[in-house]
């Protein structure tokens, strides 16, 4: 097996079991994500939120080692705002983001399938053949923000800084459960 085959079929893996875990947790569920974006139910930040913790606390251990490359790209800050706006008003809107869309497919949801799915193929179409012209335009530009992480700032142990924000984010999921929601 060459080894961009072995990274494909690790990406598979990886995509089935975040998929699985995002089934288990029902945020494939229009009710739970809608509860979410209506802050009534916090099923879907507490599951972010322990993703966040376990990738900080693997990435702690194993970047030091070498085990595990820190890649980040420069960006921009204004590209990230219009980027968000769009899909914050298509998750608002449908209820899915792009990983909960193929979760809810997987479990039969047609307003994934003919919305969400639908919808981002056209999307990705669209925004192909308009890059050029944006880009030239200058609505799409290159601040280039850092393009360093906080793993790169850290010297010497990187728990003594991701322990710390773990435990803080440990804290805020005890609170949200023990208020109920």
């Amino acid at each position: 097996m060459t080894k961009n085959n072995k990274k494909l079929l690790q990406g598979l893996v990886v995509g089935i079991l975040f998929g699985f875990f995002l089934q288990k947790g029902g945020v494939t569920k229009y009710d739970v994500i809608m509860g979410q974006l209506r802050l009534t139910d916090f099923t879907v930040i507490k599951i972010i939120l322990t993703a966040i913790i376990v990738s900080m606390l693997g990435v702690s251990y194993f970047y030091p080692k070498g085990m595990v490359p820190v890649k980040t790209k420069s960006g921009s800050i204004k590209n990230a705002i219009i980027g968000g706006l769009l899909f914050g008003v298509g998750f608002g809107l449908l209820g899915y983001c792009p990983g909960t869309i193929a979760g809810a497919i997987g479990n039969g949801a047609v307003d994934a399938i003919t919305g969400g799915f639908i919808g981002i193929v056209f999307g990705t179409v669209i925004f192909a053949m308009l890059y050029e012209r944006l880009t030239k335009n200058g609505v799409l530009t290159e601040d280039k923000f850092s393009e360093y992480s906080l793993f790169h700032k850290i010297s010497g142990n990187p728990f003594k800084v991701t322990l710390p924000i773990a435990a803080t984010l440990v804290l805020v999921m005890y609170i949200l459960e023990n208020m109920g929601i």
